[in-house]
């Protein structure tokens, strides 16, 4: 039965990872015009100017998100430092619970991920950062929060009984990555593409960690 809802993730999965794949390429095909600041080129540049127009630029809304961003990170360190922490008490890498293991492995997978989108520009942002070109997709805060605070939320739903403890986390959570990732992109500091490229991957990366944990 467990092998079978892990074939059925990993299906998921793939979908969405090629999905991501596919909308990455048609990035590079498709309705290619140079609307970015320095004329910069950006595929399906009608939609994307589209919204960029409607949204406009909100710098406020940019510096909180990305003020916020400081929260995943913290979770991420929070679960390094438990981890090792359960090294260092139970003397023995293979004593720490398997899934902050499958959790550690998932974070690099995301790191890599983000370290492969900086060297491979697909787009520049709509907007210059201290005056300066910036990688725009797909977009890294989105990915951060969407990678991040759902696989925090499948810990705790893994970890307590209490169905409050659930209710109310699930609320939180997701109540902040609705946030974060509306914000990001009513920012207007990311193209519409990025957002959703970014919430491919993510969506992608979480489930196959969802695949492994649920193996546990």
């Amino acid at each position: 039965m467990k092998m079978q809802k892990f074939k059925r993730k990993l299906t998921i999965a793939g979908i969405l990872l090629s999905m991501f794949a596919a909308w990455t390429a048609a990035l590079r095909l498709w309705d290619i015009q140079p609307i970015g600041p320095e004329g910069t080129s950006v595929g399906f540049a009608t939609v994307n100017g589209f919204v960029h127009h409607l949204t406009a630029v909100h710098w406020d809304l940019y510096v909180i998100t990305d003020l916020l961003g400081l929260i995943p990170l913290a979770v991420c360190l929070g679960f390094g430092i438990l981890g090792l922490y359960q090294w260092v008490t139970r003397k023995h890498l293979r004593m720490v619970d398997r899934s902050i293991l499958i959790l550690g492995g998932f974070y690099v997978a995301v790191m890599a991920a983000f370290a492969f989108f900086e060297m491979i520009v697909i787009n520049y942002r709509p907007v210059l950062i201290n005056g300066n070109l910036e990688a725009s997709y797909p977009s890294s805060t989105t990915m951060l929060v969407l990678c991040v605070m759902p696989t925090l939320w499948m810990q705790i739903r893994n970890r307590t009984k209490s169905v409050t403890v659930k209710t109310v986390s699930a609320i939180i959570i997701f109540g902040f990555v609705a946030f974060m990732v509306i914000g990001r992109l009513l920012s207007g500091v990311h193209w519409f593409t990025d957002i959703v490229g970014g919430g491919l991957l993510s969506a992608g990366l979480v489930m196959i960690y969802d695949c492994f944990v649920d193996l546990n």
